[in-house]
């Protein structure tokens, strides 16, 4: 554990972890996420405890998180700060074998807090690719094999498609970039690979419309003039749904001469 004895004046803290004293001062005023001790002169103190806090906190912010939203990680995670150490190698498989295990048994509660220790120790990047990205893998897999049932895809997949969701949303738009329409190919029914290609897209800045499975040829070509598209973007994870995939390309090809296309298949 960490010492909570107070040991190391601001201006230490300031050359320890690179951040200015009025910085350091404004993040406590604000935000509340430590509580300096004082000596009896009435100086500041942080101790070791802070420090791990306060490192951990910058780490986010060199990310490209704002300090709100690393604050706002931290205190919806419910692990110890030392843990929350990049260099543990492959934390994150651990992690999304027991979101895995929880989600099995139905326990949204778990899964929910598991993910939220993933958010606090890894980018967003990372956490979607490494532990979302293997859940959905291994379920796919999992489903294929028959060793599990039908009900148990369907809840993890509706976990995953939530998770997955908040993310995209939460994630803004360059009105800069090229508009992209996704869907799922004709009688297509796993989505989530393709919704964590729109996720990378979002990241970029691009904006997605993401229209799910079902979605008749029709009303794509309805939506690509109305959003006037620059790329369309598909998928196909059954080879015997592939041939009308590519019919339904061939139609948007000669509709939308300039339209890009893109068709991602399992392979």
């Amino acid at each position: 554990m960490a010492s909570k004895e107070g040991k190391y004046n601001i201006k230490a803290i300031s050359q320890m972890l690179g951040i200015q004293a009025g910085t350091l001062r404004a993040w406590e005023r604000r935000y509340h996420i430590i509580e300096p001790v004082r000596n009896k002169a009435g100086h500041r103190l942080y101790s070791e405890e802070h420090v791990a806090i306060l490192r951990w906190l910058m780490e986010k912010v060199n990310k490209g998180f704002t300090i709100g939203q690393a604050v706002d990680l931290f205190e919806k995670g419910s692990i110890a700060v030392e843990q929350a150490d990049p260099v543990q190698g492959d934390y994150s498989i651990q992690l999304s074998e027991e979101i895995l295990e929880a989600l099995l048994s139905f326990q949204e509660n778990k899964a929910n807090q598991l993910l939220n220790q993933a958010f606090c120790l890894f980018s967003i990047d990372k956490v979607t690719i490494d532990i979302l990205g293997t859940l959905l893998v291994k379920v796919g897999y999992m489903w294929e094999r028959n060793e599990i049932s039908v009900a148990h895809e369907h809840f993890v997949t509706s976990f995953l498609r939530t998770k997955i969701g908040t993310i995209f949303h939460g994630l803004p738009v360059d009105g800069l970039m090229p508009k992209v329409v996704a869907v799922c190919g004709p009688h297509e029914s796993h989505e989530l690979g393709l919704l964590i290609f729109t996720l990378f897209l979002r990241r970029k800045g691009y904006e997605v419309i993401y229209l799910g499975t079902g979605i008749p040829t029709s009303d794509l070509e309805l939506v690509i003039k109305e959003v006037d598209a620059d790329i369309f973007v598909t998928s196909c994870t059954m080879d015997h749904n592939l041939k009308a995939a590519l019919t339904v390309i061939d139609q948007l090809r000669n509709q939308f001469p300039s339209l890009i296309i893109g068709l991602g298949i399992r392979l």
